[in-house]
């Protein structure tokens, strides 16, 4: 079993999970933002932050079944988007690559093999809509457990839920407070959003006023049907147990 971690120090590593020896280093000129394997495990997608001269960019490495094999060579460079790219996952059955970030907008790459050995342009296949998309900042981005849609939330205040394929947006969550992290149940018709008034913002100590809580809403109806308080500072990570009983957040 294989980790990928991306740093600000400029590199992204893989790492035998069962032993923890390190298996390669991917090396960048500016810090790596975030990560995320292919389906079987033979691609991966890195994105890079805007650094001195450089801007953003995603990366697409190979991912060789013998580390010996191993390149550090990008197979795929995608530029464009303004400002840090806080997400790029890979789309259904890793013919795209949808990515969101400081821009507010939603983007899908055409990344579909050409041939065994060649990946096609990367060109941009579609953006979301100014009118109807973010307003600030995408802060997150959780992929469905079939991969058929994807939920980004943003500072904005609001949760969107997105067609993976033709990017149509579906649902959108409206929130009082900026959105940090997302994710889905994988067994209920459940979202939930965490996130809170940045601590610096924050001029009291009652831990309510920054609204630290994680709240759940009906995916289909879009309504608020509960919540979890208990942080004392914005939630910035949300996951669900695989088996889908329990939900996890994190400072």
């Amino acid at each position: 079993m294989t980790l990928i971690t991306g740093s600000a120090d400029q590199t992204a590593k893989l790492w035998n999970v069962e032993t923890g020896a390190q298996l390669f280093t991917f090396n960048f000129d500016s810090p790596a933002r975030s990560v995320d394997f292919a389906v079987g495990d033979k691609l991966a997608v890195i994105t890079t932050d805007p650094f001195m001269e450089l801007n953003s960019a995603i990366h697409v490495k190979r991912i060789a079944g013998d580390p010996a094999d191993q390149s550090g060579e990008s197979v795929l460079i995608l530029k464009g988007p303004q400002g840090r790219i806080n997400r790029a996952v890979w789309g259904p059955l890793n013919r795209t690559i949808i990515s969101a970030g400081e821009d507010a907008i939603v983007r899908i790459w055409d990344t579909e093999l050409t041939s065994i050995s060649n990946l096609q342009t990367g060109k941009l296949l579609k953006e979301s809509d100014k009118e109807t998309g973010h307003k600030k900042t995408i802060t997150s981005l959780a992929k469905a457990a079939d991969g058929s849609h994807f939920l980004t939330g943003s500072l904005d205040k609001s949760a969107k839920l997105w067609d993976a394929r033709t990017l149509e947006l579906i649902k959108t969550y409206v929130t009082e407070r900026p959105v940090n992290a997302v994710t889905m149940s994988p067994l209920l018709d459940h979202v939930v959003l965490g996130g809170g008034q940045d601590a610096s913002a924050v001029t009291t100590t009652d831990h309510r006023a920054g609204k630290f809580e994680a709240k759940f809403f009906d995916k289909i109806l879009q309504e608020e049907i509960g919540g979890v308080k208990g942080h004392f500072g914005p939630i910035n990570a949300l996951a669900f147990n695989p088996d889908g009983e329990q939900d996890h957040a994190s400072l």
